[in-house]
């Protein structure tokens, strides 16, 4: 269990006890923090690219912050670039190919150490950081050096449609509940909900879902020392557990599963009515709820012999090693994290903020998803798991992973002939980084 890394969301539960500070940008501390950036003061227009996914309560938040500080650096404007998580990083990679990506990129822990090992992000050293957890500023390093400004923390867990759960006449589960609850519920669910309606959404093709699973039975990480440790027997006994649930109408069918698509209002199978139970992460509270109020409650992903769950950067802002603004970007985003205005507009839509002070200034206001995303991070934070990136080159692993899975799932492949494929994909993986 990684203690350290909940500082930043457990500084939420002490909020009230810190002072909040005023003004456009962060002071350095007494003890001597570098000194935070200034407003760009040149006459020069500068023009900053810069690229995220998200929902679309996130894009509206960061256009919202974007617009904020062109209006007090009146030189610098942005190209902005958005979608959702399904083919940014291919998109990504073929800019960086044709030398023409972004200044500024929000990435992700899996793909850090691969972008970082191709000498593709510039060192945020020179940002303020005075006021960020430390722990979590370290999620951003490799090999001692900055190469991604952590925006925030997450907790990943479940989100649960209690208004339909309730009407069965069921229990709603909470945090806490164990695998033998999960597998009790799905029976008991199933059998109210009758044969076209589903409990879990199948996002056993989501290798953060087997991640979760092994370790919650003590089976450890699936990364260790940058080689994929994945327990044989645990796997496969998980694959011919999802082929039951499967079977049995408890996991949403095949072709159900493969064009689920979370947080869109007609393809997310907990949103559009298909199924009760979907993984999310605490940063999405706010969005899932917008697309249906007042539906959800949220738990922690099952317990084995230990917790599952783990707390994740919110995600990160890199710069272009290539970039001619790097500067600029730097400052903007030592002003995207220190900055209360911005903090204000940007709220929890990446995860509670690593800056203790935006955290304390931001509590008293919190809407009730925020709050509700509040109390999911503090209650997944004390027992969280240790969160671990892809190494090095394991960056496009997961589609690979899920292509995997989804032929067992619609039963072109046996969990046995899923494994042997996977541990051969392995082989190609350490093949290309020697």
């Amino acid at each position: 269990m990684n203690k350290k890394w909940t500082t930043a969301a457990l500084a939420l539960m002490v909020g009230a006890s810190l002072t909040a500070c005023g003004g456009n940008a962060a002071k350095p501390d007494a003890g001597g923090g570098k000194e935070a950036a200034k407003p760009a003061d040149s006459k020069a227009a500068v023009k900053l690219r810069i690229v995220w996914w998200g929902s679309q309560e996130r894009h509206d938040a960061t256009q919202k912050a974007l617009a904020l500080y062109s209006q007090k650096n009146p030189n610098v404007t942005f190209e902005s670039e958005f979608s959702g998580w399904d083919g940014y990083f291919d998109k990504l990679g073929v800019q960086f190919s044709a030398k023409n990506a972004p200044d500024i990129i929000q990435m992700d822990a899996a793909y850090l150490n691969e972008y970082v090992g191709r000498n593709l992000l510039a060192d945020l050293g020179s940002i303020n950081t005075a006021d960020m957890d430390k722990a979590l500023i370290e999620s951003g390093k490799v090999g001692g050096k900055l190469y991604a400004m952590p925006l925030g923390s997450a907790a990943f867990g479940m989100a649960i449609d209690k208004s339909v759960v309730e009407k069965l006449g069921l229990k709603v589960p909470a945090f806490g509940w164990t695998w033998d609850d999960y597998y009790k519920f799905g029976q008991e669910a199933k059998a109210k909900l009758g044969k076209d309606k589903y409990v879990f959404v199948d996002q056993s093709s989501d290798l953060y879902d087997y991640t979760a699973y092994q370790l919650s039975i003590g089976k450890g990480q699936v990364f260790t020392d940058n080689k994929l440790t994945i327990d044989k027997d645990t796997w496969i006994g998980y694959m011919k557990k999802q082929d039951e649930l499967r079977k049995a109408g408890i996991v949403t069918p095949p072709d159900m599963s493969v064009t689920d698509k979370e947080l869109d209002p007609k393809q997310d199978s907990t949103v559009n009515g298909n199924a009760l139970v979907r993984h999310i992460f605490s940063n999405q509270v706010g969005s899932i709820s917008g697309l249906k109020p007042d539906s959800y409650a949220f738990a922690s992903m099952p317990k084995g012999t230990q917790t599952g769950g783990w707390l994740k950067p919110g995600m990160f802002w890199s710069v272009n090693a290539g970039s001619k603004q790097q500067e600029e970007a730097k400052k903007f985003i030592d002003w995207f994290i220190n900055d209360m205005e911005a903090a204000k507009i940007l709220g929890l839509s990446r995860g509670i903020p690593g800056n203790s002070k935006v955290v304390a200034a931001l509590s008293p206001n919190f809407s009730p998803a925020d709050k509700t995303s509040q109390e999911f991070i503090n209650k997944v934070a004390p027992e969280a798991q240790k969160f671990v990136a892809e190494p090095q080159g394991w960056g496009n692993f997961k589609k690979d992973y899920k292509t995997i899975v989804e032929k067992i799932m619609f039963s072109k492949s046996t969990p046995e002939q899923g494994y042997e494929e996977l541990m051969k994909k392995a082989k190609e993986y350490d093949a290309v980084k020697k």
